[in-house]
């Protein structure tokens, strides 16, 4: 089977597996566990921040940002389709008890966008408190958004008064496309997410990384989210090594990526712009068939993808996929669907 659902799906390599199984381990609420303090001073390092905190889950990253950053009624601005409107279970709301405000299209928005979106300060209307950017960008198809529209985006930011948080779940993909470090992408925030379950593939686990007050902010909110982990070096271990030994083959995945998208071609059932796949994420759509349809029939065939909203579907490569698996996987689907390469 060429599982190409998500880059979550992948198993922890044998190495992984024994980094794991060797973990030197502590109760980490009381803040005690050497391998996930390694993991965070390591992952803070990386990411050009003073300090890290390991949680369970990109998303609890995310909420606990917003908590950090807004009061309950405040609105969030953030890029149209972003991960913290649409997969995170209305939690912005339940938690943070924020609105998001999206702006722009494609993954980003700029300047202009920003300005239109913040409120007036009057005390009927909710006070605009924190922009987000997601880099890269899920629905937009894994694109990296441009750094110089980021460095705009959080100058202005700053003058408005207005604080800013990276949702980075897949930092480590735009930091190989666009040839930048992770923390030159993290420079202009105040707190970034960094998710290890995705391109790195490790088991679990994310960071949320800013300034120390942030972060010990962020360790009480944790707390109360639920999020505190007794012997967690197990999974940090698991996180730090792929950290340190699965970001140097990412831009194997993009190419693998890039593959599946050329075998699937454009023509009378699929429509894929190339151009667009920029990282490991390939959006694309199904004209011919529904996509509950077409996945179905290419799971059939031990190919799996997903229905991703609409006539979309989505395919993201990862290390349990080669690039002749990825290039085979994108030729199966084509010849369901009757498009014709181009």
């Amino acid at each position: 089977m060429i599982d190409l659902r998500s880059d979550t799906v992948t198993r922890p390599t044998p190495e992984m597996r024994r980094a794991m199984a060797s973990a030197e381990v502590g109760d980490d609420v009381y803040r005690e566990d050497p391998s996930c303090r390694a993991l965070e001073v390591r992952a803070a390092a990386i990411l050009g921040k003073e300090a890290a905190l390991f949680v369970p889950s990109g998303t609890m990253a995310n909420q606990i940002a917003m908590m950090i950053h807004c009061r309950p009624g405040d609105e969030v601005v953030a890029p149209k389709d972003a991960h913290v409107r649409l997969y995170e279970n209305g939690g912005a709301a339940a938690w943070a008890g924020v609105q998001i405000v999206e702006v722009g299209a494609a993954g980003s928005f700029d300047v202009a966008e920003l300005e239109a979106a913040v409120q007036p300060d009057a005390y009927y209307l909710p006070k605009t408190r924190l922009v987000v950017i997601e880099n890269t960008h899920n629905r937009a198809g894994g694109r990296v958004v441009p750094h110089e529209t980021v460095t705009r985006i959080a100058a202005r930011a700053r003058t408005l008064g207005l604080a800013l948080h990276l949702d980075g779940a897949r930092i480590w993909n735009a930091a190989v496309a666009s040839g930048r470090t992770e923390a030159d992408l993290a420079a202009p925030f105040d707190t970034a997410s960094a998710c290890f379950s995705k391109g790195l593939g490790a088991p679990a686990g994310s960071v949320i990384a800013g300034s120390q007050a942030a972060i010990a902010e962020a360790l009480r909110l944790r707390k109360r989210l639920g999020g505190g982990m007794r012997q967690v070096g197990i999974l940090a271990a698991g996180a730090l090594h792929a950290l340190e030994h699965h970001r140097s083959r990412l831009a194997s995945d993009h190419e693998s990526a890039r593959a599946f998208a050329e075998a699937l071609g454009s023509g009378n059932g699929l429509v894929c712009e190339l151009a667009s796949v920029e990282t490991n994420i390939v959006i694309f759509e199904s004209r011919r068939l529904s996509p509950a349809d077409l996945a179905a029939r290419a799971a059939e065939r031990h190919v799996r993808i997903s229905p991703f909203g609409g006539a979309l579907m989505r395919a993201v490569t990862h290390l349990d996929v080669s690039r002749d698996d990825a290039a085979r996987a994108g030729a199966i689907v084509a010849e369901i669907s009757g498009a014709v390469p181009t």
